[in-house]
């Protein structure tokens, strides 16, 4: 399991440091260029491609298995991988700045679905992927203060991004050989319609509290030039203490105090309300803000990776924390919130946290006592009961496994024995491949040989 871990963690590490980088580049893009009014709205437009990225991989991901989405996905890597390091050498102030920009941004978001998916997977798996997510998220942090803002060592940054691009593919791309012996998965019953829309609020709500701060200090970045406002200063680096803290938090009775956690840190977020914005006030305000930050991240990442598996789609739902945050961002900045009286925001974000605390009492965010559904036990002796509770795989996707395993038929030949449409085999056949991680029908054989291994 600690392979796993690591192996997961890496995964993560790479992705998040490729997308501070990508980001830090993008917000600039345009600068010197372009009006700062409309310097500004580039800013927001990123978040939208983002998003876009997302919803092309839910798409792509859900209709496609195996060798395609493999190679679409390498593709992805490459182009992003280009895209940024292209952004390091060429001036923000050109248009291929901005192209780079856009085309960049749609492909961070496809490849980050693929990313979440991974996780979500993991997380049905039984990895630990609360420390996962803290260490994944705490050292790109720390690589990208050190050698993008703070030492400006743009040569080495070249080297890193090519280098965590080639392993980010290599960890996407492997095969899972080291599934045996995985902890049982979780249950695989559906996500009940109304959990999902009162996590997304949830997670919305707590996301709101730090974008009105964002926003405002995005604004006053375009309009001093990047200089008198700067959210790349030292206190960056508390999202570091803050992972590791709401990390250690969700491996404690699978991540229940987690969200009371992040809504303290979302009450602590209103001071930035009130604070001042020079000295030491400002300072103070940037170590609350990227507390929140740490905090709304990590609830809402662990929250839908842990029911990530049990929805219809779940290469939607894996990544729809992701696809808030950025929502979240051009809705702050939509609604100029941030920009009002203190009075004003403070009231908004008074009302925010009301409803935040009745969206988590329904959720059963506050409920220490009760405990997760338990694990379905696996059918003893049956060595597909046991993949199909491991992988969340349907009573149908099961019996398709079977065929594909211990025969060598085509589909149309095990519709027809099925008494299913060919339509549906190859719906289940391709679920199957994307539940497992398999590529092919060898990669198949090997999980039920595994399977029987771990009966004996």
């Amino acid at each position: 399991m600690a392979k796993k871990i690591t192996a997961y963690s890496l995964l993560f590490s790479d992705f998040m440091f490729i997308q501070l980088v990508f980001l830090r580049l993008g917000n600039k893009a345009g600068l010197g260029l372009l009006p700062d009014a409309v310097t500004e709205k580039v800013y927001y437009a990123i978040q939208v491609f983002v998003i876009l990225g997302f919803v092309v991989f839910a798409l792509v991901g859900k209709r496609s298995a195996g060798i395609c989405l493999r190679v679409v996905s390498l593709c992805s890597v490459i182009v992003l991988a280009y895209c940024t390091l292209m952004m390091i050498f060429v001036p923000s102030d050109s248009f291929y700045s901005l192209f780079l920009t856009a085309i960049g941004s749609v492909h961070l978001g496809f490849i980050g679905g693929l990313v979440y998916l991974k996780m979500a997977q993991a997380a049905h798996e039984g990895v630990k992927v609360a420390i996962c997510l803290s260490f994944g998220c705490s050292l790109p942090i720390l690589l990208q203060y050190l050698l993008q803002l703070k030492w400006t060592v743009t040569p080495a940054l070249a080297v890193i991004t090519v280098g965590a691009s080639v392993f980010l593919a290599l960890s996407l791309f492997r095969k899972n050989a080291e599934d045996e012996g995985s902890e049982p998965a979780q249950s695989s019953g559906k996500i009940p319609n109304k959990t999902l829309i009162l996590t997304s609020l949830v997670a919305a709500a707590l996301l709101l509290f730090p974008s009105f701060f964002n926003g405002y200090i995005h604004h006053l970045q375009i309009s001093s030039g990047y200089t008198d406002f700067n959210v790349y200063t030292w206190p960056r680096l508390m999202m570091i203490p803050a992972y590791l803290l709401f990390g250690l938090i969700g491996t404690v009775k699978r991540g229940r105090f987690l969200p009371v956690t992040a809504l303290c840190a979302a009450i602590v977020a209103l001071l930035n309300s009130v604070l001042g914005w020079s000295g030491v006030g400002y300072l103070v305000n940037m170590c609350l803000f990227y507390v929140s930050i740490a905090a709304s991240v990590a609830y809402y990442d662990l929250a839908f990776w842990k029911i990530a598996m049990r929805t219809k789609r779940p290469e939607f739902w894996a990544s729809f924390g992701r696809i808030l945050d950025s929502a979240c961002v051009v809705i702050a900045g939509a609604s100029r919130i941030s920009a009002r009286p203190a009075v004003a925001v403070v009231s908004v974000d008074i009302a925010l946290l009301a409803v935040t605390i009745v969206l988590m009492a329904l959720n059963g965010d506050f409920n220490f006592t009760s405990q997760d559904p338990a694990p379905r036990k696996e059918a003893s002796g049956d060595p597909f009961a046991a993949i199909g509770s491991r992988y969340g795989l349907t009573q149908g996707e099961t019996r398709v496994f079977r065929e594909l395993v211990l025969t060598e038929d085509k589909q149309t030949a095990v519709a027809e024995r099925l008494s299913v449409k060919v339509r549906t085999v190859q719906a289940n056949v391709t679920s199957i491949y994307r539940k497992t991680g398999a590529s092919t029908r060898s990669g198949l054989v090997q999980i039920y040989h595994d399977a029987l291994s771990e009966e004996q």
